[in-house]
């Protein structure tokens, strides 16, 4: 996964201009989001936090003052983004680390959000970071997992570096394998206007 970090530091700058500010957002992932922030108990670990966008949401409102809050967490592979979401927001917590060792403690996460973060991860090392985010999570904790629809398993040119398709149907035997059980899927297709043409996808999983 190095060269999927290179390749974000690299274009960090850029990331952030077109898709590093909650108003870029769609509003439907921002309800779904919030909704799924305000039912999950206990601390938050935004998985892949990128700008750290989703990080400050998931803290509370903008999330620009700090005291007030949900204690949350973000952690990325690029050290760029995380070095500008330490600048941005000072007083939340970020790591620079990979989704296969997570630096939290086993059980100690009430709700990962995973938003579109699993996407370059080569389908033979993804069962490793489900085990891994069922690992963190305290028992019934909740996982959010955003993703791109389409032939399981088969990679396509993303902007960035080489990501992969899924369907909530391909996804659920191996969340289950981990121990996070799928409740709710959605699929949609894109409107004008959105960041991406691709198909959307989003679960929510429960752990065991």
């Amino acid at each position: 996964m190095s060269s999927v970090a290179r390749s974000y530091d690299e274009r960090a700058a850029e990331y952030r201009e077109v898709a590093g500010d909650l108003e870029l957002m769609d509003p439907r992932d921002r309800e779904l989001i919030r909704r799924w922030r305000d039912e999950t108990p206990g601390r938050l670990l935004d998985a892949g936090c990128g700008p750290a966008h989703w990080t400050a949401f998931l803290h509370g409102g903008s999330g620009a003052e700090p005291g007030a809050g949900r204690d949350v967490e973000g952690i990325d592979l690029s050290a760029a983004f995380v070095e500008g979401a330490r600048t941005q927001y000072p007083h939340l917590t970020f790591h620079h680390g990979s989704f296969q060792t997570l630096p939290q403690a086993s059980g100690t996460v009430g709700g990962v959000l995973a938003w579109y973060s699993v996407i370059h991860t080569s389908p033979a090392e993804l069962p490793a970071v489900f085990a891994e985010f069922a690992r963190v999570l305290a028992p019934a904790g909740s996982l959010l997992l955003g993703f791109f629809v389409g032939e399981p398993r088969v990679a396509f040119p993303h902007a960035v570096a080489p990501a992969y398709f899924w369907t909530a149907e391909a996804l659920s035997p191996l969340l289950a394998t981990a121990g996070l059980h799928v409740q709710w899927s959605e699929t949609r297709e894109r409107e004008p206007g959105e960041i991406s043409s691709r198909p959307h996808g989003a679960l929510r999983a429960r752990r065991s």
